[in-house]
């Protein structure tokens, strides 16, 4: 799985990674906005997140069962390498 590869987008999954669903203004990494919507949307593709438009604002989640199912073991492996390799801690969430 590629995409997991980018350190942007596996902070992003880390932030996720707890199941709730955020606001991509929410998400705050040190990249432009049209970068980290680039990142959104590699992710989506990948069948990594989902995304919800409610009006004109998005909210992304997990989609950890699915993955699971797919890859069985690979997203907590992933993270745990990332939290031991401090692999994507520059993206943090933003309270609203």
């Amino acid at each position: 799985m590629g995409v997991l590869s980018d350190p942007t987008r596996l902070g992003i999954v880390r932030v996720l990674s707890d199941g709730d669903e955020r606001g991509w203004g929410q998400l705050c990494a040190p990249v432009s906005k049209s970068t980290l919507s680039h990142h959104l949307k590699m992710l989506r593709q990948a069948g990594v997140t989902q995304t919800r438009q409610e009006g004109t604002r998005c909210y992304v989640t997990l989609r950890r069962e699915a993955l699971e199912a797919r890859f069985p073991g690979l997203l907590p492996a992933l993270l745990s390498a990332a939290i031991a390799d401090n692999v994507g801690e520059h993206v943090t969430e933003r309270d609203l």
